[in-house]
C-alpha cells in the first residue's frame, strides 16, 4: 500500500508518548509534536469517513465525520474544564464554530473552486442549515445578553449557571430532534435525486480506523492540553487566542482535512455537511455538554461569552447564510470567507 505524505507523521505518535513517559519537560516541543501527531490521525479519519459516506450517503457521512472529529474537541474541552481553563474552553467553542464556517468552508470553496468553476449543493440543505445556525447563534447570545443586563445584580449573576444548564438541556434536545428530522422523518429532503447510495464497501475497516484514531486522539489531546498554559506564558499569548484559534483548529483537524478533500472531489455538499454540521454540533451538543460537565465537576461553566466572541459568531453565521442561499459557491466566495476568518483571528490575537 502506497504511503501518503501525512502517513509519515504517524511515527511522531509513539515518539510523543515516549518523551512524555520519560519525563521530557520542554513544553514547546511537546506542544508542536502533539499538533503534528493529530494531523495524520485526522487524515486517517477523513479517509475512513469517505468510505462510510460512499456507502451510507453524504448526510450520514457528514454526521459521522463531524461526530468523530468533535470527539477530539470534546475531549480537549473536558480536560481543559477539569484544569479550570474556562475562558479557554469558551473561546475554543466559539473558535470552532467560526473556524468551521469561515476557515474550513472557505478553504473548501476555494480549493474546489480552483478545480471546478462552480459547485452546487442542495437548497434544502442550505435552508435548514441557515435556520439552525441562527438558533445556534441565539443560544449563545441570550445567556451573554442576560449577563450584560444583570451584571449589577447579585441574584442575576447567581442565575447565569442555572440558565445555562436549562438552555443546554433544550439545545441537546433540539440537536437530537434535528438528527431524527434529517436522517429519518424527512431524510428524502437530503438525498440526491439521481440515485440512492448503496453499500459498496465493507464497513468494518473504516469503523475500526475511526475508533482507533479517536482513542489515540484522546491521549494526544491530553498531552496537548497539558502544555497550553506553559506555551501561552512563554509566547505571551492569551487564553482567548489559544482557545479560539489554536485549540479550535487542532481540535477540528479531522473535519478540516476531510471537508477540503471532498470539495476537491467536487462534493461540496458533503463538505458543507461536515463544516456546517460540525459548527451546529459544537453549538447544540458540545457546548451544552461542556456546561453539564462543568456543573458536574463543580467548575461553574456557563454559556456567557464575551461581546467579541458573540460578534464574531454572528458575523460568521450572517456571511455563510448569505453566501450559501443560492445553493452554489465558487473560489472567490471561498477567498471572502478566508479573509473574514483572518480578520477575526487578528481580533482575538489583539484582545488583552
Amino acid at each position: 500500500m502506497k504511503l501518503k505524505p501525512l502517513d509519515y507523521l504517524l511515527i511522531l505518535i509513539p515518539i510523543t508518548f515516549g518523551l512524555v513517559l520519560t519525563g521530557f519537560q520542554d513544553s514547546t516541543i511537546l506542544f508542536v509534536l502533539s499538533i503534528l501527531s493529530i494531523l495524520p490521525l485526522a487524515a486517517k479519519m477523513g479517509e475512513a469517513t469517505e468510505e462510510l459516506a460512499e456507502s451510507l450517503g453524504g448526510q450520514i457521512g457528514g454526521l459521522i465525520n463531524a461526530t468523530f472529529g468533535n470527539a477530539a474537541e470534546l475531549i480537549i474541552i473536558i480536560l481543559a474544564i477539569n484544569k479550570g481553563l474556562i475562558e479557554l474552553v469558551k473561546a475554543s467553542i466559539t473558535g470552532s464554530i467560526i473556524g468551521n464556517l469561515l476557515f474550513v468552508f472557505g478553504l473548501s470553496a476555494l480549493i474546489g473552486g480552483l478545480k471546478f468553476k462552480e459547485q452546487k449543493f442542495s437548497h434544502n440543505l442550505s435552508g435548514i442549515n441557515s435556520s439552525m445556525l441562527l438558533i445556534a447563534f441565539m443560544s449563545l447570545m441570550i445567556p451573554s445578553a442576560f449577563h450584560i443586563l444583570e451584571k449589577d445584580s447579585v441574584a442575576g449573576l447567581a442565575n447565569e449557571v442555572p440558565l445555562s444548564i436549562f438552555i443546554s438541556i433544550l439545545l441537546i434536545s433540539v440537536y437530537i430532534l434535528s438528527l431524527i428530522f434529517s436522517l429519518k422523518t424527512h431524510s428524502y429532503l437530503f438525498r440526491e435525486e439521481t440515485h440512492e447510495k448503496s453499500l459498496k464497501h465493507d464497513l468494518k475497516n473504516p469503523v475500526i480506523i475511526l475508533l482507533v484514531s479517536t482513542v489515540l486522539l484522546a491521549f494526544i489531546s491530553e498531552i496537548f492540553v497539558g502544555q497550553i498554559e506553559h506555551v501561552a506564558k512563554d509566547f505571551g499569548l492569551t487564553e482567548i487566542f489559544i482557545g479560539a484559534v489554536i485549540v479550535a483548529v487542532v481540535g477540528n483537524a479531522a473535519e478540516h482535512i476531510a471537508a477540503v478533500f471532498f470539495a476537491w472531489k467536487n462534493d461540496i455538499e458533503l463538505a458543507m455537511n461536515i463544516t456546517v454540521g460540525s459548527s451546529l454540533q459544537i453549538a447544540l451538543f458540545v457546548a451544552p455538554v461542556a456546561v453539564l460537565v462543568g456543573h458536574f465537576l463543580g467548575k461553574g461553566m456557563d454559556l456567557v461569552f464575551s461581546p467579541f466572541e458573540i460578534l464574531a459568531v454572528f458575523a460568521s453565521v450572517l456571511i455563510v447564510n448569505e453566501i450559501s442561499n443560492d445553493g452554489k459557491c465558487n473560489w472567490f466566495e471561498g477567498v471572502q470567507l478566508l479573509v473574514m476568518y483572518v480578520i477575526i483571528a487578528a481580533l482575538f490575537y489583539f484582545i488583552r
